[in-house]
């Protein structure tokens, strides 16, 4: 059975990094959604604090993420554009606003419109 490698902080702040880019949110604003300050997102993103297993979830949940992506093995890419360049200008501007709503109620909400104008049944 081959162990799966353990993920250092300063690869999570990587990750983290990536998909607030991806969202276009600014690390102020990352701030302002987790309640801290923009030093301390420095900080998660550059690796030099150490996260516990709540702000991995709120930071998760902030980023529209489910915890276990900060510790999914990167994928390799041959491709140099962003992931969010494949979207068409609609979904990719619905996307950057999704991620930039705060609590999970509201998100709920957006998603129960879309589904509903989109006229599909779960």
């Amino acid at each position: 059975m081959q162990k799966e490698k353990v993920r250092s902080s300063r690869e999570i702040g990587q990750k983290i990094k990536k998909r607030r880019r991806e969202l276009g949110i600014s690390q102020e604003r990352l701030a302002e959604i987790l309640g801290v300050t923009s030093q301390q997102v420095q900080r998660y993103e550059k690796g030099t604090n150490k996260l516990n297993v709540e702000n991995i979830q709120v930071i998760a949940d902030a980023l529209s993420v489910q915890v276990f992506y900060f510790f999914e093995p990167e994928k390799a890419s041959t491709v140099a554009e962003s992931p969010s360049s494949y979207f068409p200008a609609e979904e990719d501007r619905l996307l950057k606003y999704f991620g930039k709503i705060k609590e999970s109620r509201s998100k709920n909400i957006v998603l129960q419109v879309a589904r509903l104008a989109a006229r599909v049944k779960d």
